[in-house]
C-alpha cells in the first residue's frame, strides 16, 4: 500500500474496517470529510476513488477480514476463573475497551489481552488467581508484558498537565 496516497488509503481502511465490525460507514461521507479537511485539489477524492482502493486493500489483505476482539475469550475465561461476578466483569470489560485506544490489538492474540485485563483486575481487587494463572499454561511473561503495556498506557493518560488539557478544551469551539 505505501505506493498509494495515505490520503486515500486511509480513509479507505476506516471504511472498510466499519464495513468488517458492521457500523457502516457511508463512502459519500468519508469523502466529505476529505474535502473538508484537504482543501488542496490534489488531494479531493471521490467515492470512485474510495470504492477503487477498497478493492485493492481486500486484495492486499486476500479479502480475509475476520477480527477477533478478547470480549468472547474475557466472558468464558472469567467464567473458568469464577470470577465472573459483576464486580469483575464490569471492571475487566472496562479495561479491554481501553485496549483499543492503543495498538494492543494488532500486535497481540485476544486470549492473551483478555489475561491480562484479568490479571490487572484481579490486582486491582486483590483476587488470588496465582493458582488458576498456572494452570492455563500460558507464557505469563506475555501476559505480565501486555499488563505493563495497559498500566503504562493509563499511567501516560493522567500524565497530561491540567494546563495543557484545559488550554486544549478551550480550543474547542463553544456551543451557543
Amino acid at each position: 500500500m505505501s505506493e498509494y496516497d495515505p490520503r486515500l488509503v486511509a480513509p479507505t481502511c476506516l471504511y472498510l474496517a466499519s464495513k468488517a465490525e458492521e457500523s457502516t460507514v457511508q463512502a459519500k461521507l468519508l469523502v466529505f470529510y476529505i474535502k473538508k479537511i484537504y482543501t488542496d485539489d490534489k488531494y479531493r477524492y471521490e467515492i470512485k476513488d474510495i470504492l477503487e482502493m477498497e478493492m485493492k486493500i481486500l486484495e492486499a489483505l486476500n479479502y480475509y477480514l475476520v477480527v477477533y476482539h478478547p470480549y468472547r475469550s474475557l466472558s468464558q475465561l472469567l467464567q473458568d476463573a469464577g470470577l465472573n461476578n459483576i464486580s469483575m466483569t464490569e471492571l475487566t470489560w472496562g479495561v479491554v475497551n481501553d485496549t483499543y485506544k492503543m495498538d494492543l490489538a494488532l500486535v497481540h492474540p485476544p486470549h492473551l489481552i483478555a489475561l491480562a485485563c484479568i490479571y490487572i483486575a484481579s490486582v486491582l481487587r486483590d483476587k488470588d488467581t496465582t493458582a488458576w494463572f498456572e494452570e492455563l499454561r500460558v507464557d505469563m511473561n506475555v501476559v505480565k508484558n501486555i499488563s505493563m503495556e495497559i498500566l503504562d498506557f493509563y499511567e501516560n493518560q493522567r500524565t497530561i498537565p491540567d494546563e495543557r488539557f484545559n488550554s486544549a478544551l478551550n480550543k474547542l469551539p463553544h456551543k451557543s
